[in-house]
């Protein structure tokens, strides 16, 4: 398993006087000078960061709706979710290769095989046809 790649975003949630409302700043903009509103996974249309952080806060299942203008995320939170539980999802989005979870299985895409054994692997398979 290779060592996790990427670099995480600086997320900071700032407070919200709406309750269950929750609002991040990072330090990227995901949306240029745009907004982006999904009220739903099934307003997700696009492969872009924004889009994909979006599909990643619907599925914690702590969110019923998710705004992005620029650097500022704001979210509705679902019933009994905090924001502080949603720093990882938006500080991890640029994270490739995550660490391996709890279980010993990768959380990542690349949970059953490292680069350097894809290679050898594929040489094996094809000498022995």
């Amino acid at each position: 398993m290779p060592p996790a790649m990427g670099q995480p975003i600086n997320v900071v949630e700032k407070p919200s006087s709406t309750p269950g409302l929750a609002r991040f700043e990072i330090n990227r903009s995901l949306t240029g000078m745009g907004h982006e509103r999904y009220a739903s996974v099934e307003d997700i249309l696009d492969d872009r960061p924004v889009d994909e952080l979006a599909r990643r806060l619907f599925e914690s299942g702590g969110v019923t709706q998710v705004h992005a203008n620029g650097s500022v995320i704001t979210v509705h939170l679902a019933e009994g979710w905090t924001g502080a539980q949603l720093l990882d999802v938006i500080r991890g989005l640029y994270i490739y290769y995550p660490p391996p979870s709890g279980n010993g299985e990768a959380a990542g895409p690349a949970a059953s095989e490292s680069p350097e054994e894809a290679p050898a692997e594929a040489a094996e398979s094809e000498s022995q046809e």
